[in-house]
């Protein structure tokens, strides 16, 4: 596909709220040492009881149309990647675009898990081909402290809140980034992997209490083992495909779920240590948040550059992998 998808503006909001391994100590058995050693997260973002995935993600849709210099009513479509929405039905797309007083848009959410955003980029590039005056607002939010069982210490260490929005459009006006390829994929025979609950299969009644089928459920071990296969896998794939190796890559940005899995595909890709960015350690794991948030936090400490390529990759639920290439 040709199709010209460029970033024109690249967000993200993070609640006020930290949440230290230290304060976990004290909700859970645990430790800082225990934490940090099996994940390297030291601290994750949790959001107010007033506040839901839809806020995070309309602060992050704020900035997005601010910095491309645009207004909600110019939107086309507002699309938002997340698997902890407000609720089933209205969307959190449709949320956004009646707080930004968007109108009348094509507004749905996309479920991917951990690899929302990159489906999400996906599905933009080809909105866009098939119809190149379209201006597209894409959100990721998600509000994973919502669905963390707090008694179950292999879970709840790993989760934080957070949102990031780009707009994206094929216009002539000069990107901040550009969308150069992505693939994206799943393996549905391990949907038992990694779940979070609360759907339609919970058949609860007026009055029940909440069962533990309503909160995050995860096999580690398996997850971890997948994870870096897939990643790994997908990224020498996208590599190859458009004729690439991995010493073209500027800055390799994956999903930040879990230390010990980006150092275990940056291995396997044999990128230097230098190229790989991690802001894992103060956000935790945010799924379709987490990149977004990291090219946010790379581009504010100087780490992307005009002509850089930025290789992306993730994993999650589903399960859900897949990777892209930018160009700044």
């Amino acid at each position: 596909m040709n199709a010209r998808c460029n970033l024109l503006s690249l967000s993200s909001h993070v609640p006020s709220q930290v949440l230290t391994n230290d304060d976990l100590a004290k909700m859970v058995d645990t430790s800082d040492e225990w934490i940090t050693t099996r994940t390297g997260i030291k601290e994750r973002r949790r959001l107010a009881a007033t506040e839901n995935a839809s806020d995070l993600g309309y602060k992050a849709a704020l900035k997005a149309l601010d910095e491309a210099g645009m207004k909600a009513g110019e939107l086309t479509h507002v699309i938002a990647a997340t698997c902890t929405p407000d609720s089933l039905c209205p969307s959190v797309a449709c949320i956004i675009s009646g707080k930004l007083g968007a109108g009348a848009v094509m507004a749905f959410d996309v479920s991917a898990a951990c690899s929302g955003f990159l489906y999400g980029l996906s599905l933009c590039r080809s909105i866009l081909a098939q119809d190149p005056a379209a201006r597209i607002l894409f959100v990721c939010a998600e509000a994973l402290t919502r669905r963390s069982d707090w008694t179950d210490r292999t879970t709840c260490v790993l989760f934080g809140d957070g949102a990031g929005a780009c707009i994206l459009t094929a216009d002539d006006r000069p990107p901040l980034a550009t969308l150069e390829d992505a693939i994206c994929k799943s393996d549905g025979s391990l949907n038992q992997l990694i779940i979070v609950g609360g759907g339609t299969a919970s058949q609860y009644k007026q009055g029940d209490p909440v069962g533990s089928d309503f909160f995050i459920h995860m096999q580690g071990r398996e997850v971890y083992r997948h994870a870096v296969r897939q990643m790994s896998s997908i990224c020498e794939e996208i590599l190859e495909r458009n004729g690439l190796s991995i010493r073209d890559v500027d800055l390799f940005v994956p999903h930040q779920a879990n230390l010990r899995i980006i150092e275990a595909v940056g291995s396997r890709l044999e990128i230097d240590a230098d190229k790989v960015f991690t802001n894992v350690e103060h956000y935790g794991n945010t799924s379709s948040a987490s990149v977004p948030l990291a090219l946010v936090e790379a581009r504010a400490q100087g780490r992307l550059e005009p002509g850089m390529r930025v290789l992306m990759t993730a994993f999650g639920g589903g399960l859900t992998f897949g990777a892209t290439l930018l160009r700044f």
